[in-house]
């Protein structure tokens, strides 16, 4: 099922996600749901590309991408989205957000589901 509006978002691990170090109150769940829902899922964290994609495999969700925070600007240019959301819990996440031109939320599910009714 496409989505009215496709949006593409990226999630911190740790302290964002439930499986971070410390965990974070998004749970896979909900990733899952995004993703089942047709929009554009992955991380975006200071850990390595392979420890995130490590960290998706293990759990079976099948990501779109991962990456680097410096990196938030090249993702949205990979993948076609009405809108870009990065999920992190400090001030950096904020700031590569922001400066990429995504909407910075923090890690509410609340706040995550709400996006979801928009679309």
């Amino acid at each position: 099922m496409i989505p009215a509006l496709r949006y593409l978002f990226s999630f911190d691990v740790d302290g964002t996600l439930e499986v971070g170090d410390p965990p974070g109150p998004i749970t896979l769940d909900l990733v899952r749901r995004v993703k089942a829902l047709g929009h554009v899922i992955g991380s975006c964290s200071d850990r390595t590309l392979s420890d995130q994609a490590n960290l998706w495999e293990r759990n079976g969700i099948e990501a779109d991408f991962t990456s680097l925070k410096y990196q938030l600007p090249d993702i949205w240019a990979r993948f076609p989205a009405e809108r870009a959301i990065h999920v992190g819990d400090s001030y950096v996440d904020r700031m590569y957000a922001e400066r990429a031109g995504y909407t910075y939320l923090t890690p509410d599910p609340d706040a995550v589901t709400a996006l979801l009714s928009q679309g």
